[in-house]
């Protein structure tokens, strides 16, 4: 019975789908607008990851040591701060290469390249470039280096952490207040868009008061009354979703001339087919519980079954 019961309401469910084809099609077309703010929404996150990803990969600390430092210490020094959790990534440039790339920036200056000739030999010393997982980790490298100095600072000349402090902090305030921007943004749209998809899922139902009434008086049960409209929110989302990701295609297409322009060569389009498999999980499983669950909520809170 409970089999035979089941088949009767995603029977129901379908007809009620095809038969109301205009509720029907309004249902979708706003089920697919909602979608489409939470695809554009997870879209634009990707993005401002990436830009945020660009900025921070500009950012490092240097260490440069004295000329006099041996070259044993600073790789040991090295791989110290390579085993550090918060640090990315360590360049290590050497004696010669810092001087062959200080006669390379100042390869028009005839002046400080015939003072550096004068001098017979290598003032500079080597460096560490060293870039963090996330900018709000400098200060404890820093500080790491500060213990590793060694006596009396003749071994590391200096570090430009201090010197950039001020610009690394306000980037991290901007990591951080776009992230929380971002997330309080989605927030609005995901409960304006909730509640339009309800109130047009309610405007459908509403529709069907008599059938429900109808129902009622034969003694339908709840589960077998709410059965059918949650079928057919099913499929408001499912179809809602599919159609998401067909409009998708062209419009990432169409973008990503932009945002590869404005975005350091992130092409959305690129994103959407590289992760679609992802995108269409999650667009299709939103559609999914938005259908069935604003079906279920229009019909117990709107119709009192």
């Amino acid at each position: 019975m409970f089999w035979l019961n089941t088949r009767r309401i995603i029977k129901s469910g379908f007809v009620s789908f095809w038969r109301n084809g205009f509720v029907s099609l309004s249902s979708v077309l706003i089920m697919t607008l909602t979608l489409f703010v939470l695809g554009s929404l997870m879209f634009a996150s990707a993005l401002l990851n990436s830009s945020l990803d660009e900025i921070r990969s500009k950012v490092d600390v240097n260490v440069y040591f004295a000329p006099s430092a041996d070259e044993e210490e600073i790789l040991a020094l090295r791989n110290k701060v390579e085993a550090l959790p918060e640090v990315a990534q360590v360049e290590y440039v050497s004696r010669d290469q810092a001087l062959e790339n200080f006669k390379a920036q100042h390869e028009n200056d005839e002046i400080t390249l015939q003072a550096l000739e004068e001098l017979g030999e290598n003032p500079l010393g080597a460096i560490l470039n060293i870039r963090a997982k996330e900018t709000s980790q400098y200060e404890g490298i820093a500080k790491f280096l500060d213990s590793e100095s060694g006596e009396n600072g003749q071994f590391i000349d200096k570090v430009n952490y201090y010197q950039n402090k001020a610009a690394i902090d306000s980037l991290t305030r901007m990591i951080d207040g776009s992230r929380k921007i971002g997330l309080a943004i989605t927030i609005v749209l995901i409960a304006i868009s909730i509640l339009i998809t309800l109130n047009t899922i309610r405007l459908a139902i509403y529709i069907a008061r008599e059938e429900i009434s109808v129902m009622r008086l034969v003694g339908a049960s709840n589960r077998y009354i709410r059965g059918p409209f949650v079928i057919s929110g099913v499929m408001y989302g499912v179809v809602s979703a599919l159609a998401t990701l067909v409009v998708f295609y062209p419009v990432t297409y169409w973008v990503s001339s932009i945002t590869e322009t404005f975005f350091s060569g992130f092409s959305l389009f690129d994103y959407y087919t590289a992760n679609f498999a992802q995108v269409s999980a999650l667009i299709i499983g939103v559609g999914i519980l938005l259908g069935a669950i604003s079906s279920y909520l229009a019909v117990r809170r709107y119709l009192k079954v």
